[in-house]
């Protein structure tokens, strides 16, 4: 096998020499070198068993004749982050996963590299730098949690935390029940959020082996996904297969049409065009709209719909809708496999992929066809909305399937708010009313780092006053799992002075998904055009906006320099 850097490590004789002091043999040293990097830790359930995986990867080498070194860059997790400023990091972590792993990766001539996380910002930070670096790469996906009591997932929490808010709602049982069952095994949260999405987004980029996203954590199957990716990676090392040569334009069409079909979370509408930056390839925020008007919306899964992750893996997962979409879909691209999308597909047909599986869901009595809808029996198109108006001249973003069709066309007097944690305990205490909308603004990635905004939805929606009957706008962002009317990514962002900063409570706010606007159309209660509320929100613009606090670290330095929200919030 030639080895890429083979002469890197001619260079300096104490290279072996360290290896050998780290366990190695006079054997190993010539043989291609494979990096296996995760974000095993202690930190979450999506992390705490990678270090199993990563195990499983390393024999896969072994038998193909490589050897690999562990190395390990922890995340964190946004559910552990809520309701405190640990939410604030919690988007720049993808920044710092990814520039520690170009460090692991550039200080030693590696010949291949496996990744493996399961969660929101580790696997875009992997995939960004998989894309970074370009050396052959297979990423792993860490798999589903195991589904809670009467098939709930760990967001029962929204609930649990809205009641323990307010006097004599909750009983201590409760509480400490949800505690002992909420997240009952490893991998990532057993919804379509934002872990659930990116794995799928992996594996439609191309990066992950067919049919490895979201498999169930505490099945055998993961594990023969990660001795399987150990003996591929020897293979794409010896091809030279590189990711620039998989995540393609052609890569990410296809990547935005699952996507849309599967209902997945808007933060994806963030990292795709983060990861595809590092390749050099600009990705549209408006291409997600064009999209999700074409590509039916077909995946039954809790947010959008009624089923958890660990029921769209036996329904046949990622595979099965691309196999329902395959003419939509560009099947020549290349994947991890060193085969392309379409041939994949052929081979898992001939597998009896797309049957074996079945029996799992048939023990939960249900059939595939309820899990993912076949084409002809879509409700609607796409799942993802962008809206623009005079509120977001540059775009914001919906998820739609998550919002109730009396909740898709609205008008309403604004509620203002500076920071989430106010718009919180607004709701918590009933000072938001049936009607109004919620406008939470110096949240976007330059104002506080661009949190989400789980615990504020979540209490609207677990509130039945106002559950379906108030809307929040934002420049922060949202987790997957969210549900109801949640317009976020509004940009320009408040700290970079456009136009939402300069909104005031009672201004009337308007937005219409179908249409795809979002505007402010009368000023204190009085309706008046688009036009005229322009021209009041520039006139109050002179005024300028608050200065932020001081700030330090790497914190400091991610808000002074993220980018656009509609360009990934990445860094200039």
């Amino acid at each position: 096998m030639i080895q890429k850097s083979k002469s890197e490590r001619l260079l300096w004789a104490q290279f072996d020499a360290l290896e050998m002091g780290s366990g190695w043999d006079d054997t190993d040293i010539l043989k291609p070198q494979i990096i296996i990097e995760d974000v095993y830790g202690d930190s979450h359930p999506g992390s705490v068993h990678l270090n199993q995986l990563a195990e499983q990867a390393k024999y896969g080498v072994y038998e193909k004749g490589g050897f690999p070194a562990q190395y390990h860059t922890t995340d964190i997790c946004d559910g552990c982050a809520q309701g405190h400023d640990g939410m604030n990091v919690v988007l720049a972590s993808r920044e710092a996963i990814a520039n520690m792993v170009e460090v692991h990766v550039s200080a030693v001539p590696w010949d291949g590299m496996i990744l493996s996380s399961s969660c929101d910002k580790s696997i875009p930070a992997h995939l960004k730098a998989a894309a970074r670096m370009d050396i052959p790469t297979i990423f792993m996906p860490g798999g589903s949690m195991r589904p809670g009591p009467n098939m709930t997932t760990s967001l029962v929490a929204g609930d649990i935390s809205l009641r323990q808010k307010r006097k004599d709602a909750i009983t201590d049982q409760e509480v400490r029940d949800y505690k002992l069952t909420g997240c009952p095994s490893c991998g990532a949260c057993t919804f379509l959020g934002t872990a659930s999405t990116m794995q799928c987004m992996a594996e439609a980029l191309g990066m992950a082996l067919p049919g490895s996203a979201l498999v169930p954590a505490t099945m055998r199957d993961i594990l023969q996904y990660a001795r399987q990716s150990g003996r591929k990676i020897m293979e794409l090392a010896e091809k030279k297969i590189t990711p620039s040569m998989i995540m393609t334009e052609a890569a990410f069409r296809n990547a935005i049409i699952v996507h849309s079909a599967i209902g997945g979370s808007t933060n994806a509408t963030l990292h795709l065009p983060s990861i595809a930056r590092e390749l050099g390839i600009d990705l549209p925020i408006e291409l997600f709209d064009t999209i999700n008007h074409q590509v039916p919306h077909l995946g039954n899964i809790n947010p959008s719909g009624q089923h958890l992750t660990e029921s769209f893996w036996f329904a046949g997962g990622v595979p099965m809708v691309e196999l329902l979409l395959k003419d939509m879909l560009d099947l020549d691209v290349m994947t991890v496999t060193g085969k392309t999308l379409g041939e994949n597909l052929e081979d898992l047909e001939k597998d009896n992929w797309f049957d074996r599986n079945l029996g799992y869901l048939a023990n939960y009595g249900l059939t595939r066809d309820q899990v993912i809808f076949p084409v002809e029996k879509a409700e609607e198109k796409g799942s993802v909305a962008i809206l623009k108006g005079n509120i977001a001249p540059e775009g914001s973003v919906v998820k739609y399937s998550a919002v109730c069709h009396e909740q898709r066309k609205v008008t309403g007097p604004a509620r203002v708010f500076n920071h989430e944690e106010d718009a919180m305990k607004a709701v918590v205490v009933g000072d938001i009313k049936p009607g109004d909308v919620i406008v939470i603004r110096y949240e976007g990635p330059r104002g506080c780092g661009m949190p989400e905004m789980l615990m504020t939805t979540e209490a609207i929606v677990c509130d039945e006053t106002l559950n379906g009957k108030v809307a929040l706008v934002t420049d922060g962002r949202f987790s997957g799992a969210t549900r109801g009317a949640a317009i976020g990514h509004v940009s320009p962002e408040a700290a970079s002075g456009g136009p939402i900063a300069f909104i005031e409570d009672g201004d009337i706010i308007s937005y219409d998904i179908e249409n795809r606007t979002l505007n402010m159309t009368g000023i204190h209660g009085v309706p008046c055009t688009e036009e005229e509320a322009a021209a009041e929100l520039k006139r109050r613009s002179e005024k300028g906006i608050p200065e932020r606090p001081k700030r330090k670290g790497f914190y400091k330095f991610y808000t002074d320099h993220a980018i656009s929200a509609m360009k990934g919030a990445g860094l200039e």
